[in-house]
């Protein structure tokens, strides 16, 4: 049951300003998310808004640098945001509407960081959701000295920013491949702005760990970074040859590579009550996985329908879609990813908060 937009951002905008300003350090942290397309965001302004916008944001476009099927650069009409103090902490969204779906890319993501995004933001708009894709510290190549718990903290400071200054109803989060991971440990802190959550998708919740042990240098490298922790150096730069797309600190190597470690949640060698300590704390959570039966960072030893299986019940029952010869990304199945999207949309939410007086 929805409750009114009244009396839903009265009491809960006085929990989150609150929080801000018992804790302002909780609310600014700089992280970096991983795996996407470079793109060109519009510049920020200090003039005014735009005829129709809302307060804090300018009406602008941001374009990829690739081009879509049809051969036309893909491009996006909406308004780019602060949501933080920080230069990184900008968002942009699409439609003008009082529900959004934040997209949370993986490792080198940025704006518009998968193709199926473009139609996501169009069919989103006709069921009168916005689409809010957010820049982390992490994003790009910031992931390598970042952390879960710092996109964490700047995801509730996006969701605070959505309620408390676009009177935001309730959001739905979707997760792209290591932005799984982000929602996933988002979910676990019980931060107060997370009870506006109604909904997760998963999209492409895949193992990094195993991904990376196909590599050649991580047996190494997990090796150095386990002892760069024991000497309490778990925040020094590790080797270029460690991770050469991007700076990474011992911490987020060991992270990301070792068996168990933060990272560690999607895993096909993890056991059952393993899998329940990494996701259970979801079942409480509408969820939605949508796995990729193609995706090429999944190592052809692991038989994908298993670990599907297993990720579901794990998180207490999640629903499941499978797309058949997807690849990680979607980008050959956009169709069916959009559709997977908003049917889980339309059925999940909006479904009101969750009154923590209660």
């Amino acid at each position: 049951m929805t409750s009114p937009a009244s009396s839903t951002s009265s009491w809960f905008s006085a929990i989150t300003r609150t929080a801000s300003s018992a804790n302002p350090a909780a609310l600014s942290s700089s992280v970096m998310p991983p795996g996407g397309v470079a793109s060109a965001p519009a510049p920020l302004s200090d003039g005014p808004v735009a005829a129709g916008g809302r307060g804090g944001g300018v009406v602008a476009a941001v374009a990829s640098a690739g081009s879509s099927a049809g051969g036309r650069r893909r491009q996006l009409q909406g308004t780019l945001f602060k949501y933080g103090p920080k230069s990184a902490q900008v968002a942009f969204r699409t439609g003008d509407f009082n529900h959004q779906v934040i997209f949370i890319g993986g490792l080198t993501d940025g704006f518009l960081a998968t193709d199926y995004l473009e139609p996501l933001s169009l069919a989103l708009e006709v069921e009168k959701w916005s689409l809010v894709q957010p820049l982390l510290s992490s994003s790009y190549t910031g992931y390598g000295i970042s952390s879960l718990e710092q996109d964490a903290l700047e995801l509730d400071q996006l969701i605070s920013y959505l309620i408390n200054k676009e009177n935001s109803e309730g959001v739905i989060l979707l997760g792209h491949s290591t932005g799984c991971q982000d929602i996933v440990h988002y979910m676990r802190t019980n931060f107060a702005c997370s009870k506006a959550v109604s909904g997760v998708i998963l999209q492409a919740p895949v193992s990094d760990r195993e991904y990376r042990a196909t590599l050649p240098e991580t047996a190494e490298m997990i090796d150095l970074a386990a002892k760069m922790l024991s000497e309490c150096r778990g925040m020094d730069l590790m080797p270029r040859e460690a991770n050469p797309d991007a700076p990474i600190t011992a911490y987020r190597y060991h992270s990301l590579c070792a068996y168990m470690g933060d990272d560690d949640m999607f895993s096909s060698d993890l056991s059952e009550d393993q899998l329940r300590q990494r996701l259970g704390h979801m079942s409480t959570t509408q969820c939605q996985v949508i796995f990729s039966m193609g995706d090429e960072y999944v190592p052809e030893y692991v038989d994908k329908e298993a670990l599907v299986d297993r990720i579901c019940r794990a998180l207490g029952g999640a629903e499941k879609v499978e797309i058949e010869w997807g690849n990680h990304a979607l980008s050959n199945r956009m169709q069916e990813a959009v559709r997977a999207i908003v049917d889980f949309v339309k059925r999940e939410g909006p479904k009101g908060w969750d009154d923590p007086w209660s």
